[in-house]
């Protein structure tokens, strides 16, 4: 093979690549999170865990994020929302999901995961992004793990802003930021309103 024919092979091949990732990013749906520090931008991988993105963005559209904060936000681990208001109100939610992590994805930096109690199943509205690589919450064939479902396309500074908030102000909920930092409103980013858009246990219905 000549030099110009490698080339022109090694061309096709990313126009492929990138004709790829591009229609991954068409056919799975994307979500921002409007939040008091700025925009977080989600893809959400529906075609690896299909209930769980439909069951996320079921919270979406009915606005049960708009007002939620992090309530649990551990730097180095993970940052946790979606179930609590500012004022610390649980918020009741939709029947639980099953669970999905044995869709090979992994809890890498910047994904998305379903949060839980103990029992695999339990998951329903709280969601955390992961801060660094947390493959320890992977699922295997031993053992159940914590549902990857997507992963921040746009604004991670964000989310590493939120980890460096202050916390320990309330004893209740000693990981929260001192100042509450609220969803103020989650939409599907191809909504009309997208036109300016500016310890190992993750639990569900606990801190």
């Amino acid at each position: 093979m000549t030099r110009l024919s490698l080339l022109k092979s090694l061309a096709a091949t990313l126009l492929a690549c990138l004709s790829c990732f591009a229609s991954a990013l068409s056919e799975n749906p994307r979500v921002v999170l409007e939040t008091d520090l700025g925009d977080v931008e989600l893809v959400l991988y529906a075609d690896k865990a299909p209930k769980t993105v439909e069951n996320f963005l079921a919270y979406i559209d009915s606005g049960f994020y708009n007002g939620t904060i992090f309530h649990r936000v551990i730097p180095g681990f993970m940052a946790q929302g979606g179930g609590y208001t500012f004022d610390f109100q649980e918020k009741p939610t939709r029947d639980a999901i099953a669970n999905e992590s044995a869709n090979g994805l992994s809890n890498a930096r910047g994904t998305i995961a379903m949060a839980r109690t103990n029992d695999p199943d339990s998951a329903t509205s709280q969601f955390f992004i992961n801060l660094v690589d947390n493959s320890r919450l992977d699922g295997s064939a031993n053992k159940a793990g914590y549902t990857v479902f997507g992963k921040v396309l746009l604004g991670m500074a964000v989310v590493q802003q939120i980890a460096a908030e202050p916390r320990g102000q309330y004893a209740s909920f000693p990981d929260a930021p001192n100042t509450p930092v609220r969803i103020l409103k989650a939409r599907r980013a191809d909504s009309a309103s997208d036109a300016n858009p500016t310890t190992d246990s993750i639990g569900g219905n606990s801190q």
